[in-house]
């Protein structure tokens, strides 16, 4: 696996891939760290109040309990 972290001087970005992985298939991802840094905005419970119902509201609340009472 190869790994780097640049800052790029312009749009274009040339990669040399490995002797190794010609012929196979490769994975290329590009993304700012800072979008990973911030990440998504966490949610709570009431993120949701009117969007499920009570029911599923109740079932949810239910396990999330249970989740915290199996560790303790």
């Amino acid at each position: 696996m190869l790994r780097t972290i640049i800052t790029p001087d312009s749009t274009n970005i040339q990669v040399a891939i490995p002797q190794s992985y010609i012929g196979k298939q490769v994975e290329i991802t590009c993304w700012a760290l800072e979008e990973i840094e911030q990440g998504p905005a966490k949610k709570t419970m009431a993120d949701f109040w009117g969007i499920i119902s009570n029911q599923t509201a109740d079932i949810l609340l239910s396990d999330i309990k249970k989740s915290r009472n199996a560790f303790e």
